[in-house]
């Protein structure tokens, strides 16, 4: 989850959000404040490690698709496919996890300040986590985001498209968020989607989608990728709410599930489609009760892979 939060007001969608079940929803970016590496403490600018944590992921279903319980549809002619249907062969997308499970071991390196365009950031922060108990360790927000991204990458490879992650836990910490828009740059990504959870008060529900503000400043300059963001954002925030059931936020983005901002370097030095999905509140109970589940998971990765996907071919 972003932080030091400065929202811009997100247009009204055009576009209906589909909203299955009675399931209040996912947080996303903090009310007040939200991060690019989000602390548990808020979205500060100073990163507090929750105590007793554990990246260690949650038992459950593998990240397959057949782990959600899905069943295995014969691919249509491309000419009646359904757009998140159709082949992605030929296109990349880069998938960042958000945040790293080392980065709290790494305090000094994380906070060193690096580039953001309109000025400079921490550059990464620890993420946020669920609320730990007495029996049960904390679910932190970099288990979670990695794994989600490797259900993501699943799907999105079995669709025929090229997947890069910016990390895969296999480096002490890190990357910075220059280096994660740098990564998706050099790739020449169709798409770039950045995972992420909150870490916002009690109460605050609904996931979110984050799409880059008009930037230009210093190294920055979003003017090529704003109307291409909100359009891969959109199709996420719709396909995202049929695949978990879930509402867009009750506490930022009026109901649209989007959220504009112009304070996170992994969108204002991106230079191609580009945009945060914070899947929901670890710090409400209801909301933990969803990240914690593999299920849920899982249908939170198809729901960006069909939002991805939709976009792609549209």
């Amino acid at each position: 989850m972003p932080y030091d939060h400065r929202k811009t007001a997100p247009r009204t969608l055009a576009l209906a959000l589909a909203v299955a079940g009675s399931c209040a929803a996912l947080a996303g970016c903090g009310a007040s404040q939200a991060s690019e590496a989000s602390p548990t403490a808020g979205k500060g600018g100073t990163q507090t490690p929750p105590p007793a944590v554990s990246a260690a992921t949650p038992s459950g279903p593998s990240s397959s698709a057949a782990a959600d319980g899905q069943q295995t549809r014969t691919p249509l002619p491309d000419s009646s496919a359904p757009q998140e249907s159709r082949s992605l062969a030929g296109r990349t997308v880069v998938v960042d996890p958000g945040h790293n499970p080392g980065n709290f071991r790494h305090s000094r390196e994380i906070n060193a300040k690096v580039n953001i365009g309109t000025g400079r950031k921490e550059c990464d922060t620890t993420g946020t986590s669920t609320n730990g108990t007495a029996t049960e360790a904390a679910y932190t927000e970099a288990a979670f985001t990695l794994d989600v991204s490797h259900r993501l990458r699943d799907l999105l490879t079995a669709r025929g498209a090229k997947v890069v992650l910016t990390h895969d836990a296999d480096r002490p910490w890190g990357p910075c968020i220059d280096e994660r828009a740098e990564i998706g740059n050099k790739a020449g990504a169709d798409a770039v989607v950045s995972v992420h959870a909150d870490g916002s008060a009690v109460g605050h529900r609904g996931f979110h989608v984050i799409l880059p503000a008009r930037v230009s400043s210093g190294a920055a300059d979003t003017a090529p990728i704003v109307g291409p963001s909100r359009e891969l954002g959109e199709n996420i925030a719709d396909r995202f709410a049929r695949a978990t059931g879930t509402s867009p936020s009750n506490y930022l983005g009026a109901g649209t599930g989007l959220d504009v901002r112009d304070d996170l370097g992994g969108l204002n030095l991106s230079t191609v489609p580009k945009v945060f999905v914070e899947c929901g509140n670890m710090r409400d109970p209801k909301d933990a009760e969803l990240l914690t589940s593999a299920a849920w998971r899982q249908k939170a990765a198809r729901g960006i892979a069909d939002g991805i996907a939709t976009y792609l071919n549209g």
